[in-house]
């Protein structure tokens, strides 16, 4: 039981970082939460026009997810691999430190994939980034990278499907706001130059 408490702490201590705000900021790029979104994720540090801080904080998100699960694996076992990314994932839209306000989600849903079974989360990633690349709409390929995740479980790793599917659930209702304006046909596609 103690093991678990930790891995829960562990994960949403990790998940709470906010790199996004972070990165920004110490390359001079001011508060991200004050342009585009308001969002502190790697799709909102990448309207900036700064790539590279984009990339970074998109990997350090990823990372916040993946590592704390692992550890809480190797120290505590395989209940604790999940609850540690089930906090992850809470700590990076609920950060304490942003007055419990923060991302959306899916760099870090990523990582937690990549922890509870690689090809899942490599399934997920793949499909992010084909649709992205087609589409340049950062919401549509993680609701279908989300998507994509539940019949790849189904296919690797049936033990997990309803964890993941909770984590799915957590992506879309982040982005529920995202899905009304997909419906409506309003949802921006994401620009690599600096936001007005």
């Amino acid at each position: 039981m103690g093991g678990n408490i930790l891995a829960i702490i562990l994960g949403y201590l990790a998940g709470s970082i906010p790199f996004g705000l972070l990165l920004s900021r110490a390359a001079g790029l001011g508060d991200i939460r004050k342009i585009g979104s308001g969002n502190i994720g790697a799709t909102n540090v990448l309207r900036t026009g700064n790539k590279s801080i984009a990339a970074l904080t998109l990997l350090c998100d990823m990372l916040k997810g993946l590592l704390p699960c692992l550890l809480a694996k190797w120290l505590w076992g395989d209940t604790a691999l999940l609850l540690a990314g089930f906090a992850a994932m809470a700590g990076h839209i609920f950060p304490v430190w942003l007055g419990f306000k923060g991302g959306k989600g899916i760099a870090t849903a990523a990582g937690v994939l990549f922890a509870w079974g690689w090809p899942v989360g490599l399934a997920a990633l793949l499909t992010w980034i084909l649709l992205f690349a087609a589409k340049r709409i950062s919401s549509l390929s993680a609701l279908c990278a989300a998507a994509v995740s539940l019949p790849a479980t189904w296919h690797w790793a049936q033990g997990l499907l309803w964890p993941v599917a909770v984590l799915v659930a957590a992506v879309f209702f982040t982005h529920r706001a995202n899905i009304s304006r997909l419906l409506a046909g309003t949802e921006p596609r994401s620009s690599f130059s600096k936001s007005p």
